[in-house]
C-alpha cells in the first residue's frame, strides 16, 4: 500500500524559491502580483495532482460505513446500559425509599416493646 502510494504521490524536491517579503514599502501592485503568482501556483498543484482511482474511493467509501455502523453500534450499546443503569437506581432507590417509609403502629409498639424488655432485662442481671 505504501508503495503504491509513493508510485502516486512522489516526493517532491523542496522549495528553494523564497518569495519576496512584504515590506512597508511595498506598492499595490507587488502584493497582487505575488497574489496571483501563488494562485497561478496553487492552480497548477492542483492540475499535477493525479485522478482519483474508483477502486480506492469505492474501498475509502466501504470503510467509512463500517466504521459508521460500528460507532452506531457502539452508541446503542452504551445507551443500553445507561438505561439499565438508570432503571437499577430507580429501583435502589425505590428500595431504600421503601425501608426508609415510616413504620405502621403495631411496628413501632413492637420495637419499643422490645427496647423496654431489653432494657429490663439489663436492669435485672445488675
Amino acid at each position: 500500500m505504501l508503495q503504491a502510494r509513493l508510485e502516486r504521490y512522489p516526493p517532491q524536491p523542496p522549495n528553494t524559491e523564497s518569495p519576496t517579503p512584504m515590506t512597508y514599502k511595498s506598492t499595490f501592485q507587488d502584493r497582487a502580483a505575488q497574489a496571483a503568482e501563488a494562485k497561478q501556483k496553487a492552480l497548477e498543484q492542483y492540475r499535477a495532482k493525479p485522478p482519483v482511482d474508483e477502486s480506492e474511493a469505492a474501498e475509502r467509501f466501504a470503510a467509512g460505513e463500517q466504521r459508521e455502523a460500528a460507532k452506531a453500534e457502539k452508541a446503542a450499546a452504551k445507551k443500553a446500559d445507561r438505561k439499565a443503569s438508570d432503571e437499577a437506581a430507580a429501583a435502589d432507590a425505590a428500595a431504600k425509599a421503601a425501608a426508609a417509609a415510616p413504620k405502621s403502629e403495631a411496628d413501632l409498639k413492637a420495637a419499643r416493646d422490645a427496647k423496654y424488655a431489653k432494657r429490663k432485662n439489663k436492669s435485672r442481671r445488675a
